[in-house]
């Protein structure tokens, strides 16, 4: 998957809250594309409320991945303002898709229950690996093992399966991808000349 994470203003420093707001639009394209690509595989994930339980911890997930890459690079009191700006981010969005979606219409709500199960998670998550290449299985496995609870019976095998495998790794790569750009650790590529130069 695709994303763009560069700045408009290369120049401007950024603020780790600023990076966190703009890894919150990679965050819910990144929970998009996995949900998609499950579908794909022929995971029965409806619309309704299974649908965003999935966005909802695919997002845990990303917020997770991007608050240990984050401390890399930001330290601790840059790495809470950066995640506090993702979680927000994603809540709101979620918030806004949900209660539209599903005729809720109580976002407030939905943003609240967000907040609380990032907050829950990221004690659970805490306890996992996540070293220089990445996290370790058991990260990979926790999050398989959550999506797996509210898939149908003939599904809930598979999905562990197919979430190691295949989703995961590539929610990590691309969230690593992404905060290289935004954080400016990526290499620039270089410039393709124009007619005159």
């Amino acid at each position: 998957m695709r994303v763009k994470s560069t700045w408009f203003n290369e120049a401007r420093p950024k603020g780790a809250g600023e990076i966190g707001s703009a890894m919150g639009f990679i965050a819910w394209r990144i929970a998009q594309n996995a949900l998609k690509s499950m579908r794909q595989a022929d995971f029965d994930i409806d619309p309704g409320p299974q649908y965003f339980e999935f966005l909802a911890e695919t997002l845990v997930f990303v917020v997770m991945v991007a608050d240990r890459i984050a401390y890399r690079s930001l330290g601790a009191p840059g790495r809470e303002e950066f995640t506090t700006a993702l979680a927000n981010h994603a809540a709101g969005t979620l918030a806004e898709n949900q209660a539209r979606l599903l005729a809720t219409g109580d976002e407030p709500a939905i943003k609240a229950a967000f907040i609380g199960l990032v907050n829950r998670r990221s004690g659970e998550y805490a306890e996992l690996g996540y070293g220089a290449d990445g996290p370790d299985f058991v990260f990979l496995r926790y999050y398989a093992s959550i999506l797996a609870e509210f898939m149908p019976d003939k599904d809930k095998h598979w999905t562990c399966d197919q979430v190691i495998a295949i989703e995961a790794p590539e929610i990590v790569a691309t969230v690593e991808k992404g905060m290289k750009g935004l954080l400016g650790t990526e290499p620039k590529r270089a410039r393709r000349a124009t007619a005159g130069e």
